[in-house]
C-alpha cells in the first residue's frame, strides 16, 4: 500500500501531531491501496499559521511572478498527468480511458483557464473620482468532494493562487490520493512556503475547524446540501465569506421538434457518465408525451449498450460507485422508484452480472415517473435516469424548476425562438442546448440550494477578491 499519512504545511512534508490512519480502499476490487492519517484541529492550526505568514507577501507578488509560477505549475502537471489519470481511476473507480480524457483534464484545463484569466483580468479601474481596487481575500479553506477529485482542487487552488490568496486544502479522505500527487506537483512548481498547505482528514475533525477557524478568510465547499449547510453554520461565527457547489436534480427538457435519437441517447449517456457521480447529472428526462414512448425505447436501447467494466480496462465503459455506502444508497433509491410504482426499463437492484467483487451497479432507466417520487426530487449520485412526460412547454418549464436544486438544465429543440425563451425561465446557473458541451472558461454554480458563487476562469476569480474604493 502507498504510504500517504505526511501532510503538506509551510513547504515542508510532516507527521500528523497524532498519528489517525485511514485505509484507502479501490472501489472496484475493496481492496485497501493506501494509508493516510486523519488529521486534527492542532494539524489545521499549524497550516492556516502557515497560510497566513505566507499571505502578506504573496499577496503583493506581481501578477507576472504569478502567472511564470502557474505556468511551471502546469508543466509539471502534465509531466505527471498519466499519473494523476491512474491515481484517479484507482480511488474513485473512473475507467481510465475517462480518467485520462475527463477527469485528469480537469486539473490541466483550470490551471490554464486561470492563467489565461489572469493575463487580462483587471484588478484596479476607475469609477469617477474612486478607484476600484480588487485585492485578494487572504487565507482560504478548501473542502473537496471524491466524484471530481482533481476538477474540484484545481478549480479552487488555481484562482485563489492567480489572485494572491493563500490556502489549506483538505481533499476528500474516501478519494486522497489525487489529492496528495497534486500537493507533490504543487511542492515541485516553486510556490513560497506557506502559500499552499494540505491536510487530509474527515469533516467533523478537519473541514469542521477549517470552516470556523478565526483566521480563515473564505472557504470553498464543494459536496452534499447537508454538509455544506453545516459548513455555512459553522463559518457563521466569524462572518467569512462562503461559496458553496452543492447537489443538484438537472432537468433535461426534450421537445417534440428535437431530433430525438441524438438528444435522447446523448441525454442518457451523459447521465451515466462517471457512473452518475456527477452533481451537474442530467439525471430527468422530461419528454413531450407526443413522443414519449419512443423516447423510452430510445434510453432502453441506449442503456442496454452502456457496458460495465474493470475501470483499468481501457474504453468508455461505466466503473464501480466509489465506496459500499454510495453503493447501498444508490439500491436502496432503485428499489424506493420500484416501491413508488415507476416503470423499470433498464437495469435494476443488484449488481451487473459477473461483479461480485466491487461496488458495480447496472445502468438503469425509470420511466413512467412524476416529479413527486423519490426518484425525482432526491439526488440519487449513480446511473440511474427518470423519464417524465409532459404535454406543453409551461408545463416542461414548471417540472423543471420544482426542485430545491439549481445547478444545471437542458433542453433540445429546433426552434431558435423557444430556445431563448425556455433557457431565460429555466431556474439554474448553467443552460445547454442541444446537447452543447460548456468549457473551462464558462462560469459554474448554481441557483437554490446548489449553492452560491461560481467557479471556473475568471468567473471564478470574484470569490477570491475583495473590492476596495479608494477616493481621492
Amino acid at each position: 500500500m502507498k504510504d500517504l499519512i505526511k501532510f503538506y504545511i509551510n513547504g515542508q512534508w510532516v507527521n500528523p501531531l497524532v498519528a489517525n490512519d485511514l485505509a484507502v480502499e479501490n472501489p472496484a476490487t475493496e481492496e485497501m491501496i493506501a494509508t493516510i492519517s486523519l488529521g486534527a484541529a492542532g494539524d489545521v492550526n499549524a497550516a492556516v499559521a502557515a497560510a497566513k505568514a505566507a499571505f502578506p507577501e504573496f499577496s503583493l507578488m506581481s501578477v507576472e511572478e504569478r502567472i511564470a509560477l502557474m505556468e511551471n505549475l502546469l508543466k509539471i502537471y502534465m509531466d505527471r498527468y498519466e499519473e494523476m489519470s491512474v491515481a484517479i481511476s484507482m480511488e474513485m473507480g473512473a475507467p481510465i480511458s475517462f480518467a485520462t480524457e475527463h477527469q485528469a483534464d480537469c486539473g490541466r484545463g483550470h490551471i490554464n483557464a486561470a492563467i489565461e484569466s489572469l493575463k487580462q483580468f483587471e484588478f484596479e479601474r476607475q469609477v469617477g473620482n474612486t478607484r476600484i481596487v480588487k485585492e485578494p481575500i487572504g487565507v482560504c479553506g478548501f473542502i473537496t468532494p471524491w466524484n471530481w477529485p482533481i476538477n474540484q482542487i484545481s478549480c479552487k487552488v488555481a484562482p485563489a493562487l492567480a489572485t494572491g490568496c493563500t490556502m489549506v486544502l483538505k481533499p476528500s479522505e474516501i478519494a486522497p490520493i489525487s489529492g496528495y500527487l497534486f500537493t507533490e506537483i504543487m511542492d515541485q512548481a516553486g510556490f513560497p512556503a506557506g502559500v499552499y498547505n494540505m491536510v487530509n482528514g474527515d469533516g467533523p475533525d478537519v473541514g469542521a475547524v477549517i470552516s470556523s477557524h478565526p483566521d480563515v478568510d473564505m472557504v470553498s465547499f464543494t459536496g452534499s446540501t447537508r454538509a455544506g449547510i453545516l459548513v455555512a453554520k459553522a463559518a457563521s461565527e466569524t462572518v467569512k465569506r462562503v461559496t458553496q457547489e452543492l447537489g443538484g436534480k438537472s432537468p433535461n427538457i426534450i421537445f417534440e421538434d428535437a431530433d430525438l435519437e441524438t438528444a435522447v441517447s446523448s441525454g442518457v449517456l451523459h447521465m451515466m457518465g462517471n457512473t452518475g457521480q456527477s452533481c451537474n447529472a442530467p439525471s430527468r428526462m422530461l419528454v413531450q408525451s407526443s413522443v414519449y414512448d419512443q423516447a423510452v425505447e430510445i434510453a432502453k436501447q441506449t442503456a442496454a449498450q452502456v457496458g460495465v467494466d474493470d475501470p483499468m480496462k481501457e474504453g468508455m465503459h461505466l466503473g464501480p460507485l466509489s465506496s459500499r455506502v454510495q453503493f447501498d444508497k444508490v439500491q436502496g433509491l432503485i428499489e424506493k422508484g420500484i416501491e413508488e410504482g415507476a416503470q423499470l426499463v433498464a437495469g435494476g437492484a443488484g449488481k451487473p452480472d459477473g461483479f461480485d467483487t466491487g461496488y458495480f451497479v447496472k445502468p438503469t432507466v425509470f420511466a413512467g415517473v412524476n416529479n413527486q417520487m423519490t426518484i425525482a426530487q432526491e439526488e440519487i449520485f449513480g446511473p440511474v435516469l427518470a423519464m417524465i412526460p409532459f404535454e406543453t412547454e409551461e408545463q416542461a418549464i414548471e417540472i423543471a424548476n420544482d426542485t430545491p436544486y439549481g445547478l444545471a438544465a437542458y433542453f433540445s429543440t429546433g426552434d431558435e425562438v423557444r430556445a431563448k425563451r425556455v433557457a431565460g425561465q429555466l431556474r439554474a446557473g448553467m443552460v445547454s442546448l442541444n446537447s452543447a458541451s460548456q468549457d473551462y472558461a464558462a462560469p459554474f454554480g448554481g441557483y437554490k440550494q446548489s449553492g452560491n458563487g461560481r467557479e471556473w476562469g475568471e468567473f471564478g476569480f470574484d470569490d477570491f477578491l475583495e473590492i476596495k474604493g479608494i477616493t481621492s
